[in-house]
């Protein structure tokens, strides 16, 4: 990837000098500070393209692969646009067992999306993730930060319809 060329004319020119100028600001070891890089590039453009994967890899002179590996390692970050809200349903060994795989597969359903694509709505991203840390609450879903636990598939519909502002959301 390192000698790909770096097309940046689809991002923003005002968020790319707002990340040269958090880039250009950074002290010490530009190449140790990727996941924070990773983080604030997140924020602007609210996704991690390719093409700026490669942007920040030529800005701290590491390889694209590298980047690309940080981001692809995290399920933190995203390569696609998210909606509005991003549910994640945590798949550890405790959420499976009492039931996530139903719980995501509800979601999907009433979402009428795919995991990791936007919903037609804009409102919904879906994603599976490995485990959030909240096992004595299995199984857990996240809607951006909040945590909802102890979730069965026929809660789903009541936590969508917060989030669709049909109900209010707490």
């Amino acid at each position: 990837m390192k000698n790909k060329i770096l097309d940046i004319s689809t991002l923003d020119s005002t968020l790319l000098n707002d990340l040269d100028t958090y880039i250009d600001a950074l002290e010490g070891d530009k190449q140790e500070q990727l996941i924070h890089v990773l983080h604030f590039a997140q924020q602007l453009f609210k996704h991690l393209p390719q093409n700026l994967q490669l942007y920040i890899a030529r800005k701290l002179d590491l390889s694209g692969a590298r980047v690309n590996g940080v981001v692809t390692f995290y399920s933190y970050f995203n390569e696609e646009p998210m909606g509005k809200y991003t549910i994640s349903v945590c798949m550890g060994t405790a959420c499976f067992v009492k039931g996530a795989d139903k719980v995501l597969e509800r979601i999907l359903d009433i979402t009428k999306t795919e995991k990791n694509k936007i919903s037609d709505d804009g409102l919904f991203t879906v994603k599976d993730v490995r485990c959030i840390g909240a096992c004595g609450l299995a199984p857990v879903v996240t809607v951006n930060e909040k945590v909802f636990g102890n979730v069965k598939a026929k809660d789903v519909d009541e936590i969508i319809r917060r989030y669709r502002g049909e109900t209010r959301v707490d």
